[in-house]
């Protein structure tokens, strides 16, 4: 049976430089929202000798999720699944992003734990921005909702992105979001590996993509906290996912993996003051 990995969001940037790194050795799903775009991203691998299929699929609507699912299962074993899809700030309005980001996050794992065996992994992909926001703006004690009650947890989000005005609500809703995900992979790891599947994340920095030329103005601001002063490169971070879902990291579960040049580190244990002086 063929071995098959699903690249949600991999139509570019990240999920799409994954493709090279794993295409060779497996059978490739990618799928996003446009058909046109996964097709034309595929097209050039697909030449080259790799096998993909693209898939329409909104993350944010769960009953287009479980028809991706379903896809998947019938294509081969599916050993792994990064979830690469998202939005940023500059994408949408809070609700948008919380529905993509952290709803889409929940759809996706739970349609994929039902088709995925032993031995198989799921990568979230978060963001750095998780860790940005002090924990009085985080509503984490609504997290829990979303396993009995979707229509509050996204009302009890939106609600929380707002507490500055609308002019503010993208830059809350974002990181919340993503501190979801971070949430949301270790709350699940008990739970998947009752099937045997490994859950993880991994949280990049500023990396060179599309999404992030959007955010390059304020990603540029933090490049002076980081110990590496400069962008990511896709291939850096696709060879971590490479690494992250190989099945020899049978023990790695329930965690989020930092990838930011070590910005996240600096700004947590660094002083207002120490951080000038570099």
């Amino acid at each position: 049976m063929k071995k098959v990995i699903v690249i949600t969001g991999g139509g570019s940037g990240m999920g799409l430089s994954t493709i090279k790194e794993l295409g060779k050795e497996y059978t490739i799903v990618i799928t996003g929202r446009t058909l046109s775009k996964l097709e034309k991203a595929s097209e050039e691998y697909t030449k080259e000798g790799y096998e993909i299929y693209p898939y329409a699929c909104d993350v944010s609507k769960k009953e287009e999720v479980k028809e991706l699912a379903k896809f998947c299962k019938e294509k081969g074993e599916i050993v792994a699944l990064i979830h690469a899809a998202g939005v940023s700030p500059h994408m949408g309005d809070a609700e948008t992003i919380i529905k993509i980001n952290a709803l889409g996050t929940h759809y996706v794992d739970q349609a994929f734990k039902e088709v995925m065996k032993e031995g198989s992994v799921i990568l979230n992909v978060s963001s750095m921005a998780a860790y940005l926001l002090p924990n009085m703006l985080l509503p984490t004690k609504h997290y829990t909702k979303i396993f009995n009650d979707e229509e509050t947890f996204l009302k009890k989000l939106v609600k929380k992105s707002r507490s500055f005005g609308k002019k503010l609500e993208t830059s809350l809703a974002y990181p919340i979001s993503k501190n979801f995900v971070c949430w949301y992979t270790k709350r699940n790891a008990k739970d998947m590996y009752k099937k045997g599947i490994r859950i993880i994340s991994v949280s990049p920095g500023n990396f060179e993509t599309p999404m992030g030329e959007l955010e390059s103005a304020q990603g540029k601001d933090f490049l002076k906290n980081g110990a590496i002063v400069r962008f990511g490169k896709v291939e850096e971070i696709a060879l971590l996912f490479k690494y992250l879902i190989d099945p020899r990291l049978s023990y790695l579960t329930g965690e989020d993996i930092i990838c930011d040049g070590g910005c996240i580190g600096s700004l947590k244990t660094f002083s207002k003051k120490e951080q000038k002086k570099f």
